[in-house]
Formats: structure tokens, C-alpha cells, sequence
């Protein structure tokens, strides 16, 4: 709440335009001010800035609410509490689908379809909210260079077809999706910070970084000292501003993560007890290193980043034609695996037998064991990930 823009919390327009001039935008930056600060740059005497900073303070401190108030604001407005995936199974495990005002993370290897999805998802938002739409335009970072506007054209056509059946609304779908490649740090914070006019001045209900890690990653080495921190502090700070932007809005915000490697002694909890599948969620993606220690592929940008997420989706490698979709962590959901594959229309997941509710214990979604392809051997007339594994 601290990163509301000034001009939202009652303050007059000619005075908002004058601390703009010194860089002074939202509720954090104006009640960062001492009174004598901030009189000489208002004009304005002790009393008058002290009820200016009264009112900044209540516009941006969240207010309270019950539980009551929480569920019959949801049950009074069911379209705008969840996104439809137009995953069927999924919505239906994740209450409707994914929460509006929060943040959720795909994460998964490269080339396992999380693009693909945030593309898919970037389609159903402008839709009508008749059809599971959200009727709204939509914000894309792309880090990575990786969005495709004839995937995005396919997609759309081969997943709506009687809707898009006119080149009229498919020029209107591709119109409402804002794409700004932003490829450092900087750049990325800096365009997540001025979100909030484009929010309001493009009717946006979806926001989308693909991806987090790539700039992240790329800029800090966290083996130097002092790194660490620094990119912890970034991190942070990108996700307490879109956090507030997705509560602010009511809009679902969606990232994608990367993978990374981890020590660990033993890999053997990264098997599914009971499940009778010890590939499940791959434990032989560990490998041994020369020093006995054994490693696997998990989230990147660690715990700290985890838990600045709502909900977290892993997608993983099954063999050359099936992938998972895991619910590690969702504040609604269960955990839940499915099988889908990529086609045409997107994401299609493998009916109903594609899911598999799996017990929770001991399931931390920050070190959750994450399937990367390598090789598949033919084993048993049917594809499996192989035993071998190069570290990312």
C-alpha cells in the first residue's frame, strides 16, 4: 500500500505535481519526509502538512477486515475472485481458478511450457467475462525475448475458433496486450513501479513477468559478498509492489521462475510415499557428485523469494510427449499433480485421470524436486526420464 501514487490518496492535483518534480510519487516517498521537509517543499504551513500526512497515511493504510467481510466480498463478486485457466480439472482444484489479487509463480526447466501458458492466459483475459474471459487488456514483461505474437495468434484460434473467427477480434485481442521487453534489473523495477497509470488508463486484468529470474540471475553473482543481499532486497521490493498492484486492482499477476541446483545428503524425499511411482516427482533427478554429495534441480531465487508468492505451479518433464502441472503451494488448493501435453490450442490437460492428489508431509515448496529432461531411455514400452542429468 505504501507504493499508491499520491494523486489516489485525496491530495490536490497542483500539489501532487509539484512533489513530482522531486521525485516524490507514492505514500512511501511523502511520509518518508520529516515536517520541515516536507513544509519547504509544499509551501504549506506545520498544520496543513500535518493533515496532508494524515491523509496519506490513511489512504494507504491497509484497512482492517473479517473473515465475514472477506468471503461475502467473494461470494458478491464470484467473476472477479478467480481467473479461469479454461484447465478444467485445475480450476476446479484451485476453487475457480487462479486467485485475483495475488501473485503466482510457474516454475519449471526450459522449454516445459510456462511461456506457453502465460501466452494462453494473456488470450483468455481479454475475452468476455461470458466465456471465462476478464474482459480487460494485458500487461506482458518479457525478459527473455521469448513471446511470440503469431503463438499467441495460433493459440487463440485454435482454442477459440467460433470466437475468433473474424480477423476483427483477433486484431482486438492482440490491440489489448501491452508488451514491453525489458531486459535488466533496473529496467524491469522501474517498469513495475509505473505500472499503476497504465492499470487504470488501459483497463489491464493481467500482469505478467516472464521471467523473474532471467534478469535476476544474469546481474547478481551471489557468490560475491554482499549479492546476496542486494538481489534479496530487489526481489522484495518487485514483489511487494506487484503485490499491491494485484490487491489494489483485484487483478491475478503472473511469473514465471527458473530452476536451480541444490546439495542435499539424500535425495529420498523427493519420493512420493504410497504413490507406488518413485519418478513422480523425479528423485532420479538426483545425481551424485564426485564429492558424494547428492544434488537436484529445484525453484530458483530460494526460500525467500517462495514465500513472496501466493500460489506456486511446477511444470516438469514427464517423457518426449507428457508434462506435470504441480499445485506445490496454494493457500486453497490441495497438492495435485497433472498430466498435460502442448499443443495448438495450448496447455491440454489428459482428462480426468491426469490428476493425482498426493499426501503433503514433509512437501516444502521451495526445495520441491523440480524433472529436468535430459535424455529419455525406452524402457517397458513406454518414455522415461533417464537416471543421467547435467547440472544447469
Amino acid at each position: 500500500m505504501a507504493n499508491k501514487k499520491l494523486k489516489r490518496t485525496g491530495l490536490p492535483s497542483d500539489l501532487c505535481e509539484r512533489l513530482n518534480k522531486y521525485q516524490i510519487v507514492n505514500c512511501q516517498d511523502f511520509l518518508s519526509l520529516s515536517p520541515l521537509d516536507l513544509m519547504r517543499l509544499t509551501g504549506q504551513s506545520i498544520q496543513k502538512v500535518s493533515t496532508l500526512a494524515k491523509t496519506v497515511s490513511k489512504a494507504c493504510a491497509p484497512k482492517m477486515v473479517t473473515a465475514l467481510e472477506m468471503k461475502a466480498e467473494r461470494c458478491a463478486q464470484p467473476s472477479t475472485a478467480f481467473f479461469p485457466t479454461s484447465l478444467t480439472e485445475l480450476d476446479e482444484v484451485l476453487h475457480g481458478g487462479l486467485a485475483c489479487g495475488t501473485l503466482t509463480e510457474v516454475t519449471g526447466p526450459s522449454g516445459c511450457g510456462k511461456t506457453q501458458f502465460c501466452i494462453m492466459l494473456s488470450v483468455l483475459a481479454t475475452l468476455p467475462v461470458s466465456i471465462g474471459g476478464l474482459d480487460g487488456a494485458v500487461i506482458y514483461i518479457d525478459t527473455e525475448s521469448a513471446f511470440s505474437a503469431e503463438r499467441l495468434v495460433e493459440i487463440a484460434r485454435c482454442r477459440f475458433p467460433s470466437y475468433f473467427c473474424a480477423n476483427q477480434k483477433l486484431i482486438a485481442m492482440t490491440n489489448r496486450i501491452h508488451l514491453y521487453r525489458e531486459l535488466t534489473c533496473l529496467d524491469v523495477l522501474k517498469r513495475v513501479e509505473s505500472l499503476e497509470d497504465d492499470i487504470i488508463l488501459k483497463g489491464v486484468k493481467l500482469i505478467v513477468v516472464d521471467s523473474v529470474a532471467s534478469v535476476v540471475r544474469k546481474e547478481f553473482d551471489t557468490r560475491l559478498q554482499g549479492n546476496l543481499l542486494e538481489r534479496s532486497n530487489l526481489l522484495s521490493s518487485k514483489a511487494a509492489t506487484l503485490k499491491y498492484l494485484a490487491e489494489e486492482f483485484s487483478i491475478p499477476v503472473i511469473l514465471t521462475n527458473q530452476i536451480t541446483t541444490r546439495l542435499s545428503q539424500s535425495c529420498a524425499a523427493s519420493s512420493v510415499p504410497g504413490s507406488g511411482r518413485s519418478d513422480l516427482l523425479l528423485s532420479e533427478d538426483c545425481w551424485v557428485s564426485p564429492d558424494g554429495e547428492t544434488s537436484y534441480a529445484t525453484a530458483a531465487l530460494g526460500n525467500t523469494w517462495s514465500h513472496s508468492v501466493n500460489t506456486r505451479l511446477i511444470m516438469q518433464y514427464l517423457d518426449y510427449h507428457s508434462r506435470q502441472m504441480i499445485i506445490a503451494k496454494s493457500p486453497l488448493a490441495p497438492f495435485a499433480v497433472f498430466i498435460f501435453t502442448i499443443q495448438d490450442a495450448g496447455l491440454v490437460l489428459q482428462g480426468e485421470e491426469g490428476r493425482l492428489d498426493l499426501p503433503t508431509e514433509g512437501t516444502d515448496p521451495g526445495l520441491q524436486p523440480i524433472g529436468v529432461r535430459s535424455s529419455f531411455a525406452y524402457c517397458s514400452g513406454r518414455d522415461l526420464p533417464s537416471l543421467t542429468q547435467a547440472k544447469p
